[in-house]
């Protein structure tokens, strides 16, 4: 009698188990489908804007500066990456900070770019508002460290630009970044 009421137990188990992961999956393919639409839009839309209405739109304030100006890559500066949803410094984040505040200070009076990223994940104002984040926590701590506030700007492009198209973990941690790049001499 228990025998019959134990596989009775594990079969209901057994479909409960089977009907959650059928749900979640379902879901799952629900928001892959979700997401692959809204980015046909944002490509159509971005299709959409001519070069000269781009060249007409409002520079933020923070890096009108750099206006014209040619940005150049510096492997010697790093990126600091962050968690999920966050913009604080880790302290592996800080270590490669003090690194480039020592470049950037070496290198006086270069000017520099913070960019924050984010990975696809949450709406675009969401994350246009988060890459803000990473990219001023950045340029606090180099401002900390001696570094000129003069002569660093920030700038967010959200999930716009990411250095790893995949859409995964692995792919999104390597774009919630900051970014640094200088005004070529």
């Amino acid at each position: 009698m228990i025998r019959k009421a134990e596989l009775v137990l594990l079969s209901v188990l057994l479909l409960v188990s089977f009907t959650v992961g059928c749900v979640s999956m379902s879901r799952y393919k629900q928001l892959e489908s979700e997401t692959s639409k809204l980015r046909a839009e944002r490509e159509e839309l971005l299709a959409r804007i001519s070069e000269e209405e781009l060249e007409a739109m409002p520079v933020p304030p923070e890096i009108s500066a750099l206006r014209g100006k040619v940005l150049v890559e510096v492997p010697e500066l790093g990126d600091v990456y962050f968690e999920f949803d966050k913009w604080d410094l880790t302290p592996p984040a800080r270590e490669i900070l003090t690194k480039n505040a020592a470049w950037i200070k070496k290198n006086h009076p270069v000017e520099v770019l913070l960019e924050g990223h984010c990975d696809e994940r949450g709406t675009v104002d969401y994350n246009l508002a988060l890459g803000d984040r990473r990219a001023k926590s950045a340029r606090k701590y180099l401002i900390l460290l001696g570094c000129d506030a003069d002569r660093i700007f920030t700038i967010s492009y959200g999930e716009e630009r990411p250095v790893d198209p995949g859409h995964n973990e692995e792919a999104w941690a390597k774009n919630r970044r900051s970014h640094s790049r200088v005004v070529a001499p």
